[in-house]
């Protein structure tokens, strides 16, 4: 898959066939459109192609807007890549790019910068200056700048009953179980490994604590979750813990991951760590000990699930 990030300097020869999207989760829903984009492309001889946007026109347009979204742009990228996407391109969202009305954005990057001769789009689908435009305006611009467009109905998209918001809610409840049902994937979290304080450690449960990659990633519920990642080629298994640590009287919310059977200096490595399933929520314990007493019984809790679960 090829990324285009500067859309100005953008002009295909190839003719596309295009879905437009922020696709924050690439969730199901999302992928049956993906899907059927590149099965078209395929058997119409064209290039599929996502136009997306980046940041979220919600924190662009609504200062206030406190959104969080479920991917970064990295791993939305990585997630489409591995459908077999042909392009993906990434338009930066402005106040201005908001004002463009509906026939330039037509004529301007669908006609003339993607090339497309064939638009998937959402039967609810909006744009142009104050979302103004919808499916029929597109399908008349079709017609005059020599496109198809194909609608896909709202029999088709409520067959599949998520969305990004759904999924927010199930990350901030703690519910990775209905969030990954709803994704089609495990949860992510991507960072680099800082230095901590050292507690996990002096409690024989050292923990790799993560600088978060992006701040505008949301984070599911505080509490324990079994977790996975890969390093060196290696599927390793752990539990990761999300809060502020209250039984040392912790102020400030870390994010930190206690590997199986592991022993390596990650300092400075960036991880993706993936959600499992929620252990428990972060309690505060009466004693250091009491804490890895616990501590204990959520690693046999999180091995036993894994054997189940993961065993290969």
């Amino acid at each position: 898959m090829r990324k285009v990030k500067n859309i100005e300097t953008y002009h295909s020869v190839e003719p596309a066939v295009v879905t437009i999207g922020t696709f924050d989760g690439v969730h199901i829903g999302h992928q049956k459109i993906i899907k059927r984009l590149i099965t078209t492309g395929k058997q119409e001889g064209l290039k599929s192609v996502i136009l997306t946007f980046f940041p979220h026109p919600r924190m662009v347009l609504q200062k206030d807007a406190n959104i969080k979204l479920i991917n970064t742009i990295e791993e939305r990228h990585d997630i489409l890549d591995s459908l077999g996407l042909d392009y993906l391109i990434i338009k930066k969202f402005t106040k201005e790019f908001s004002r463009i009305s509906a026939e330039d954005f037509v004529k301007d990057i669908l006609v003339d910068k993607i090339n497309a001769k064939k638009v998937i789009i959402g039967y609810d689908h909006r744009f142009g200056r104050n979302r103004n435009a919808d499916i029929n305006d597109l399908i008349a611009y079709g017609k005059t700048y020599g496109f198809e467009v194909e609608e896909i109905s709202a029999q088709d998209i409520n067959d599949v009953s998520v969305s990004s918001t759904k999924i927010r809610k199930a990350l901030e409840a703690g519910d990775i179980v209905k969030a990954n049902a709803y994704l089609g994937y495990p949860f992510m979290l991507s960072g680099e490994v800082i230095k901590g304080k050292g507690l996990g450690k002096q409690l024989s449960f050292p923990t790799a604590n993560l600088k978060l990659t992006a701040d505008y990633k949301i984070i599911p519920k505080q509490g324990s979750y079994i977790v996975r990642s890969t390093i060196d080629e290696k599927t390793v298994f752990g539990m990761m813990n999300i809060g502020t640590n209250p039984t040392v009287n912790g102020k400030k919310q870390s994010v930190e991951v206690h590997f199986f059977d592991f022993d390596k200096n990650l300092y400075g490595e960036t991880l993706k760590i993936e959600f499992l399933h929620r252990l428990r929520d972060e309690e505060k314990f009466d004693s250091v000990e009491a804490l890895t007493q616990q501590l204990i019984k959520d690693r046999k809790t999180a091995l036993e699930y894994i054997a189940e679960n993961h065993a290969e």
